[in-house]
């Protein structure tokens, strides 16, 4: 048996790519961390919010990804949860709750109303919550109040 000895030099000329047994292959991303729950992140969280095409009149887009911790890879048809204190409602409210599944890209889209400030920041609530990785609740908060999208990224770690 030949033993293979890669050298930064070697995997530069390669284009970050690793030859195994003939085979070219592409690098993969490795030791991608899971994102940690943000505190406050669960706050007026509703357990089994419904799928949803639209939450209320739309006019706002919360967009996001979702990957797989370790290697990265895009995780399709994750339930994201998403709420907010928007201009129709509170974030306690059921009308300002729903959720969107994640594409074959592991990218979701989801329209709600403008959000608005409560406590003094503008912010969205989001959460995984499906069992096949590790509940995340995320708070992002927005940088204006006139800002019309907000995104969120998942990195999942399997249960």
């Amino acid at each position: 048996m030949t033993g293979s000895s890669f050298t930064r030099r070697s995997l530069i000329a390669g284009g970050g790519a690793v030859i195994v047994t003939g085979l070219l292959l592409p690098a993969r991303a490795a030791g991608v961390a899971p994102t940690p729950s943000m505190r406050g992140g669960s706050n007026n969280y509703r357990p089994g919010a419904p799928i949803v095409e639209q939450i209320g009149g739309g006019g706002f887009w919360m967009t996001g990804t979702v990957r797989r911790a370790g290697d990265g890879a895009p995780l399709p048809g994750q339930r994201i949860q998403i709420w907010a204190h928007t201009t129709e409602g509170h974030e306690r409210d059921p009308q300002s709750h729903g959720a969107t599944l994640t594409d074959a890209n592991g990218e979701f889209r989801l329209e709600m109303p403008q959000i608005v400030p409560a406590f003094g920041q503008p912010h969205g609530h989001l959460a995984y919550d499906s069992g096949e990785f590790e509940t995340v609740f995320l708070r992002p908060i927005m940088a204006s109040s006139k800002d019309k999208t907000l995104a969120a990224h998942f990195v999942l770690q399997p249960v």
